[in-house]
Protein backbone atom coordinates (compact mmCIF):
# COMPACT_ATOMS: atom_id res chain seq x y z
CA UNK A 1 0.00 0.00 0.00
CA UNK A 2 2.80 2.43 0.87
CA UNK A 3 4.17 2.21 -2.68
CA UNK A 4 1.04 3.95 -3.97
CA UNK A 5 1.01 6.82 -1.48
CA UNK A 6 3.35 9.10 -3.48
CA UNK A 7 1.18 8.77 -6.58
CA UNK A 8 -2.05 9.40 -4.69
CA UNK A 9 -0.49 12.44 -3.00
CA UNK A 10 0.78 13.74 -6.33
CA UNK A 11 -2.62 13.42 -8.01
CA UNK A 12 -4.42 15.00 -5.03
CA UNK A 13 -1.84 17.79 -4.81
CA UNK A 14 -2.17 18.54 -8.51
CA UNK A 15 -5.94 18.73 -8.12
CA UNK A 16 -5.83 21.06 -5.14
CA UNK A 17 -3.13 23.34 -6.50
CA UNK A 18 -4.84 23.71 -9.85
CA UNK A 19 -8.16 24.63 -8.31
CA UNK A 20 -6.68 26.93 -5.69
CA UNK A 21 -4.46 28.75 -8.17
CA UNK A 22 -7.15 29.12 -10.78
CA UNK A 23 -9.86 30.21 -8.35
CA UNK A 24 -7.69 32.90 -6.78
CA UNK A 25 -6.04 34.16 -9.96
CA UNK A 26 -8.44 37.02 -10.69
CA UNK A 27 -10.75 37.90 -7.83
CA UNK A 28 -14.04 39.38 -8.98
CA UNK A 29 -14.03 37.61 -12.33
CA UNK A 30 -15.64 34.35 -13.41
CA UNK A 31 -12.48 32.29 -12.88
CA UNK A 32 -13.70 30.69 -9.66
CA UNK A 33 -17.06 29.84 -11.24
CA UNK A 34 -15.37 28.37 -14.30
CA UNK A 35 -12.90 26.31 -12.29
CA UNK A 36 -15.59 25.02 -9.97
CA UNK A 37 -17.87 24.13 -12.91
CA UNK A 38 -15.04 22.16 -14.48
CA UNK A 39 -14.12 20.47 -11.22
CA UNK A 40 -17.73 19.43 -10.55
CA UNK A 41 -18.42 18.08 -14.04
CA UNK A 42 -16.83 14.60 -13.74
CA UNK A 43 -18.69 14.02 -10.45
CA UNK A 44 -22.06 14.64 -12.08
CA UNK A 45 -22.17 11.50 -14.20
CA UNK A 46 -21.85 7.86 -13.20
CA UNK A 47 -20.09 7.12 -16.50
CA UNK A 48 -17.24 9.57 -15.82
CA UNK A 49 -16.94 8.53 -12.18
CA UNK A 50 -16.74 4.82 -12.96
CA UNK A 51 -14.28 5.22 -15.82
CA UNK A 52 -11.87 7.47 -13.92
CA UNK A 53 -11.98 5.47 -10.70
CA UNK A 54 -11.71 2.33 -12.83
CA UNK A 55 -8.57 3.51 -14.60
CA UNK A 56 -6.97 4.13 -11.21
CA UNK A 57 -7.99 0.69 -9.94
CA UNK A 58 -6.77 -0.96 -13.13
CA UNK A 59 -3.45 0.87 -12.86
CA UNK A 60 -2.97 -0.33 -9.29
CA UNK A 61 -3.60 -3.91 -10.39
CA UNK A 62 -0.96 -3.77 -13.12
CA UNK A 63 2.74 -4.33 -12.56
CA UNK A 64 5.70 -2.01 -13.03
CA UNK A 65 5.54 1.39 -14.67
CA UNK A 66 2.09 0.70 -16.13
CA UNK A 67 0.54 1.70 -12.81
CA UNK A 68 1.79 5.27 -13.40
CA UNK A 69 1.49 5.37 -17.17
CA UNK A 70 -2.22 4.51 -17.27
CA UNK A 71 -3.46 7.43 -15.15
CA UNK A 72 -1.02 9.86 -16.76
CA UNK A 73 -2.05 8.76 -20.26
CA UNK A 74 -5.71 9.10 -19.34
CA UNK A 75 -5.15 12.59 -17.97
CA UNK A 76 -3.12 13.72 -20.99
CA UNK A 77 -5.57 12.37 -23.55
CA UNK A 78 -8.55 13.79 -21.66
CA UNK A 79 -6.90 17.19 -22.07
CA UNK A 80 -6.22 16.47 -25.75
CA UNK A 81 -9.82 15.44 -26.43
CA UNK A 82 -11.17 18.51 -24.66
CA UNK A 83 -8.78 20.82 -26.48
CA UNK A 84 -9.68 19.31 -29.84
CA UNK A 85 -13.41 19.92 -29.29
CA UNK A 86 -12.92 23.34 -27.67
CA UNK A 87 -11.09 24.58 -30.76
CA UNK A 88 -13.69 23.33 -33.21
CA UNK A 89 -12.80 19.67 -33.75
CA UNK A 90 -15.35 16.88 -33.67
CA UNK A 91 -15.23 13.51 -31.90
CA UNK A 92 -17.98 11.23 -33.22
CA UNK A 93 -19.77 8.76 -30.97
CA UNK A 94 -18.83 10.37 -27.67
CA UNK A 95 -21.61 8.75 -25.60
CA UNK A 96 -20.93 5.37 -27.18
CA UNK A 97 -17.20 5.71 -26.49
CA UNK A 98 -17.81 6.63 -22.85
CA UNK A 99 -20.16 3.69 -22.29
CA UNK A 100 -17.67 1.35 -23.97
CA UNK A 101 -14.94 2.69 -21.70
CA UNK A 102 -16.91 1.70 -18.60
CA UNK A 103 -17.58 -1.76 -20.05
CA UNK A 104 -13.98 -2.34 -21.16
CA UNK A 105 -12.29 -1.02 -18.01
CA UNK A 106 -14.64 -3.05 -15.81
CA UNK A 107 -13.86 -6.15 -17.85
CA UNK A 108 -10.13 -5.55 -17.51
CA UNK A 109 -10.46 -5.10 -13.74
CA UNK A 110 -12.42 -8.35 -13.46
CA UNK A 111 -10.00 -10.28 -15.68
CA UNK A 112 -6.78 -8.24 -15.53
CA UNK A 113 -5.08 -10.74 -17.79
CA UNK A 114 -4.26 -11.21 -21.43
CA UNK A 115 -3.69 -7.76 -22.88
CA UNK A 116 -0.13 -6.45 -23.04
CA UNK A 117 0.84 -3.15 -21.47
CA UNK A 118 0.86 -1.29 -24.79
CA UNK A 119 -2.62 -2.48 -25.69
CA UNK A 120 -4.06 -1.52 -22.29
CA UNK A 121 -2.34 1.87 -22.49
CA UNK A 122 -3.71 2.52 -26.00
CA UNK A 123 -7.20 1.45 -24.96
CA UNK A 124 -7.26 3.69 -21.89
CA UNK A 125 -5.76 6.66 -23.78
CA UNK A 126 -8.27 6.23 -26.60
CA UNK A 127 -11.22 6.18 -24.23
CA UNK A 128 -9.91 9.29 -22.46
CA UNK A 129 -10.41 11.28 -25.68
CA UNK A 130 -14.16 10.66 -25.46
CA UNK A 131 -14.28 11.79 -21.84
CA UNK A 132 -12.34 14.96 -22.64
CA UNK A 133 -14.57 15.68 -25.62
CA UNK A 134 -17.66 15.35 -23.42
CA UNK A 135 -16.21 17.74 -20.83
CA UNK A 136 -15.53 20.39 -23.46
CA UNK A 137 -18.88 19.93 -25.23
CA UNK A 138 -20.77 20.36 -21.96
CA UNK A 139 -18.85 23.42 -20.78
CA UNK A 140 -21.25 26.17 -19.59
CA UNK A 141 -21.43 29.14 -21.93
CA UNK A 142 -20.35 31.48 -19.12
CA UNK A 143 -17.27 29.43 -18.21
CA UNK A 144 -13.74 30.38 -19.27
CA UNK A 145 -11.98 27.59 -21.16
CA UNK A 146 -8.67 27.67 -19.28
CA UNK A 147 -10.23 27.74 -15.81
CA UNK A 148 -12.89 25.17 -16.71
CA UNK A 149 -10.28 22.87 -18.26
CA UNK A 150 -8.02 23.20 -15.24
CA UNK A 151 -10.97 22.34 -13.03
CA UNK A 152 -12.00 19.14 -14.77
CA UNK A 153 -8.39 18.00 -15.15
CA UNK A 154 -7.85 18.53 -11.43
CA UNK A 155 -11.01 16.56 -10.70
CA UNK A 156 -9.93 13.81 -13.08
CA UNK A 157 -6.54 13.61 -11.36
CA UNK A 158 -8.24 13.34 -7.99
CA UNK A 159 -10.55 10.55 -9.17
CA UNK A 160 -7.62 8.67 -10.70
CA UNK A 161 -5.77 8.99 -7.40
CA UNK A 162 -8.79 7.68 -5.50
CA UNK A 163 -8.96 4.77 -7.90
CA UNK A 164 -5.27 4.03 -7.29
CA UNK A 165 -5.94 3.96 -3.56
CA UNK A 166 -8.92 1.62 -4.00
CA UNK A 167 -6.87 -0.62 -6.26
CA UNK A 168 -4.01 -0.68 -3.76
CA UNK A 169 -6.51 -1.80 -1.14
CA UNK A 170 -7.67 -4.61 -3.39
CA UNK A 171 -4.08 -5.70 -4.02
CA UNK A 172 -3.45 -5.81 -0.26
CA UNK A 173 -6.43 -8.09 0.40
CA UNK A 174 -5.78 -11.77 1.19
CA UNK A 175 -6.09 -14.18 -1.72
CA UNK A 176 -9.31 -15.65 -0.34
CA UNK A 177 -11.16 -12.41 -1.04
CA UNK A 178 -9.80 -12.03 -4.58
CA UNK A 179 -13.34 -12.58 -5.95
CA UNK A 180 -14.13 -9.08 -4.66
CA UNK A 181 -12.03 -7.62 -7.47
CA UNK A 182 -13.87 -9.78 -9.99
CA UNK A 183 -17.23 -8.75 -8.54
CA UNK A 184 -16.36 -5.03 -8.63
CA UNK A 185 -15.03 -5.21 -12.17
CA UNK A 186 -17.98 -7.29 -13.28
CA UNK A 187 -20.46 -4.83 -11.77
CA UNK A 188 -18.71 -1.99 -13.57
CA UNK A 189 -18.75 -3.91 -16.85
CA UNK A 190 -22.46 -4.65 -16.48
CA UNK A 191 -23.12 -0.97 -15.79
CA UNK A 192 -21.27 -0.09 -18.99
CA UNK A 193 -23.33 -2.67 -20.88
CA UNK A 194 -26.51 -1.18 -19.48
CA UNK A 195 -25.38 2.26 -20.64
CA UNK A 196 -24.90 0.87 -24.14
CA UNK A 197 -28.37 -0.64 -24.19
CA UNK A 198 -30.25 2.39 -22.87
Amino acid sequence: MSQFRPAVRAFAGFALLTIAGTAAAHPGHDMAFSAWSGFAHPWGGLDHLLAMLGVGVLAALRAGATRWRLPLAFLAMTAAGAGWVAFGGAVPGVELGIALSVLAIGTLIAGNRGLREGAVLALVAGFAIFHGAAHAAEMPAAAGLLAYGSGFLASTALLLGLGLAIGAGLVALPARVAPLRIALGGAMALTGLAMLLV
